[in-house]
């Protein structure tokens, strides 16, 4: 077995190459590397902590067990989210994605929901705490709006700034297809903002301030776990690899920048979920492991 000195910061190339040769450590740095990129888009795209881990665990199974057919065609990065996609698109639906409403129906139940104020409830964090809180549970909501592949499209393309090249490769789909795609999502999604969204409107009555309470009752957010704040490893547009491109003199800029604001967090159980996986039968026969 090889003896390279081996971190997260070793090349993915030879993490590959020392994991396959039975360097345990190695597979366990590829996939500290990936496993919290994974997560948050498992976590945008379901909008549940709890399923996001289990997806999580699900995928790194699959690019583990997998590794060996990586061809070095596309960058690595790539061929994992191709596994990520490919996963995400045909799993079963979870409990957010069962009853998912059209953007028609997710205004109407905004609009219903009365507005109160906080300060009439006694809660032990901070109001604005619950209120950035309702806010991510909203906006995660809304893209639970999309069909899968659309929700896809904009996780990628819009949120974590992969190009048309790289994310067309993930899509499996052309270059200028990927582009249409992804600007139809952000203008549908965008437009509901537009018309219903306070944020980014200031001339729509809704306020996330208003419409907390409400999704504490409903158990969109809860005031003891939070759901989006904990684990912070920053905020999206700071770990993206490149700053995506605004679109100057145009409003969808404004809509980017507050989903890009939203937490990067990291995933839970990390070093203890990837002793399980590492001491599975599956993966001590796939590479050799003692």
């Amino acid at each position: 077995m090889s003896k390279k000195s081996i971190n997260t910061t070793t090349l993915d190339t030879t993490l590959i190459e020392e994991s396959l040769l039975g360097n345990k450590e190695a597979l366990e740095c590829l996939i500290k590397k990936h496993q919290d990129w994974i997560y948050n888009i498992a976590l945008t795209f379901v909008g549940d902590k709890d399923e996001s881990a289990d997806l999580t665990q699900e995928v790194l199974i699959k690019i583990v067990t997998k590794l060996g057919s990586f061809k070095q065609k596309s960058s690595f990065k790539t061929w994992v989210y191709r596994i990520v996609k490919n996963h995400f698109l045909n799993m079963k639906r979870g409990k957010y994605e069962t009853n998912a409403p059209t953007f028609e129906q997710f205004g109407d139940g905004l609009d219903q929901l009365t507005n109160e104020s906080l300060s009439d409830y006694s809660y032990d964090i901070e109001d604005k705490l619950l209120i950035k809180e309702a806010k991510i549970s909203c906006m995660k909501g809304m893209l639970l709006c999309f069909n899968r592949e659309q929700r896809m499209i904009y996780i990628i393309g819009e949120l974590f700034g992969f190009s048309d090249a790289i994310g067309s490769e993930i899509m499996e789909i052309s270059k200028e297809n990927f582009r249409i795609k992804l600007h139809r999502s952000k203008k549908q999604l965008y437009n509901f903002m537009d018309n219903k969204c306070g944020l980014v409107n200031k001339s729509n009555p809704c306020r996330c301030a208003r419409k907390t309470a409400g999704f504490i009752k409903m158990g969109f957010v809860d005031p003891i776990h939070l759901h989006f704040q904990k684990n912070t490893i920053a905020n999206i547009n700071k770990v993206i690899d490149k700053k995506i491109e605004t679109y100057q003199g145009d409003v969808m800029s404004e809509y980017q920048k507050i989903f890009q604001e939203h937490p990067f967090l990291q995933s839970p159980d990390k070093l203890e979920s990837i002793k399980n996986l590492l001491s599975s039968k599956t993966i001590k026969e796939t590479f050799n492991f003692d």
